[in-house]
């Protein structure tokens, strides 16, 4: 097992926008992390389901120190492990697996559970979850958002699924800690073409759709 370095979560919370990378090669990744770096954002999630992924995350990990990487579709035990070994700085899965919750919660290891309905996110959280990833957040959108964390206003949540440029400024605002992309982000024609400064230019205008969220959130911080 390779030394695990921390999650940064300073860096993460200046730009709380998880990246989750599917089914890309290495080098394209390479060029999106590079991308990634160039915007402002740190926190990107290859999923284990892509072929190669424990390699992947070591090597994405060990080029780029000032990324938070972690793996995502972690659904068993075995996957965890394999995660970790690989040198994941967060675990992000589809569904609430409690043994992997708990074992990640055990391990110090930020981990964000899938949960959809109310029960589900408020279990996700009592087992230890960082925050609760609202999967897939596509058909309920924000204001299910503000309507979940009326009651359960102490749940940081991170919806995932159906978050665009268009409406992540609405998730911030109803409520949300962070949120989840992947295909909105990872723009499939700047990545087929392989234009990564226009892809850092795409994430740094999705990243501007927060910037008064941001600003706020640091003010309430400081007081």
């Amino acid at each position: 097992m390779k030394t695990h370095k921390p999650f940064n979560w300073k860096l993460h919370n200046k730009a709380p926008i998880v990246g989750i990378v599917r089914n890309l090669p290495l080098e394209t990744i390479i060029g999106i992390a590079n991308a990634y770096v160039t915007a402002g954002l740190s926190t990107i999630e290859i999923t284990m389901n892509t072929v190669g992924a424990t390699e992947i995350i070591t090597e994405i990990q060990s080029k780029f120190p000032n990324l938070n990487v972690g793996a995502g579709t972690v659904c068993s035990i075995e996957d965890y492990n394999n995660a970790i070994s690989a040198g994941a700085q967060f675990i992000v899965t589809p569904i609430i697996n409690e043994e992997v919750i708990k074992k990640a919660v055990a391990d110090g290891i930020p981990i964000f559970p899938g949960a959809y309905s109310p029960s589900e996110i408020y279990k996700a959280w009592s087992l230890g979850a960082s925050e609760v990833k609202i999967f897939p957040a596509t058909q309920l959108g924000p204001t299910f958002v503000k309507d979940i964390l009326a009651p359960l206003n102490k749940i940081k949540v991170l919806p995932t699924g159906g978050v665009t440029k268009e409406n992540i400024a609405s998730f911030f605002a109803a409520g949300a800690t962070g949120v989840g992309m992947g295909s909105s982000l990872l723009d499939k024609e700047l990545i087929k073409n392989n234009d990564f400064n226009g892809l850092a230019e795409h994430f740094k205008n999705i990243k501007a759709e927060i910037k008064a969220y941001l600003q706020l959130r640091t003010t309430k911080t400081k007081l």
